[in-house]
């Protein structure tokens, strides 16, 4: 973190209600956050998501890798996918975020948008193969992007901007009464990675 910058509360908590929302702001240094993004850009298995709606199958433009500790399954938007192993990055900043927060994981879901067309609808991540109420911890590399909550009930909003390298945690309450999502914009023409350490129950096939 630049040393002239101010450092950020990151017990805060960003919803005012139904959930806990907090924000760290930079983790990482610029140049290890760059190292970083260019190791995950290289090194990981990326795959165009795919979903079922309606009975349909869709395949997105936005790219994505599921990573754990065992071959976990995770479903969502009925697709199952099943974890690799974890990559020496990845372990690394596991146990980065584990020290920072207290929390522990055990898989991360990754996603890579190529540019700001790219984004991600309103959704809760409220999967059963997740822990319930668990943690789940937002590492962001590269674009900065506009990130939302919008309570299900009330339909308050927030809004922060993730920057490169900086790491965001939901847990609590959250994925029960706040819906999540980034979106889309024309302004950004570069890539940004997300990594989303999480919890899974066991599961294993």
């Amino acid at each position: 973190m630049n040393l002239f910058e101010p450092e950020i509360n990151h017990s805060k908590n960003w919803l005012p209600y139904d959930g806990t929302v907090n924000y760290y702001g930079y983790i990482l240094n610029k140049k290890a956050a760059d190292n970083y993004l260019n190791h995950l850009l290289e090194d990981i298995e990326w795959r165009n998501d795919e979903a079922i709606i309606f009975g349909k199958r869709i395949i997105t433009k936005r790219k994505v890798a599921w990573y754990g500790e065992k071959t976990f399954s995770y479903t969502y938007s009925n697709t199952t996918k099943h974890a690799l192993p974890w990559t020496k990055s990845l372990l690394d900043l596991k146990t980065l975020i584990e020290q920072k927060t207290g929390e522990t994981f055990n898989s991360c879901l990754l996603n890579l948008y190529h540019d700001g067309s790219e984004g991600m609808a309103w959704h809760s991540d409220g999967e059963k193969d997740l822990k319930k109420n668990g943690a789940i911890a937002s590492l962001s590399f590269g674009a900065e992007r506009k990130f939302a909550f919008k309570h299900k009930d009330t339909k308050k909003k927030i809004e922060l901007i993730l920057e490169h390298g900086s790491l965001l945690i939901m847990k609590d309450d959250t994925q029960t009464h706040w819906l999540h999502r980034l979106p889309p914009t024309k302004l950004i023409k570069t890539p940004r990675v997300n990594l989303t350490f999480r919890t899974i129950v066991e599961n294993l096939k």
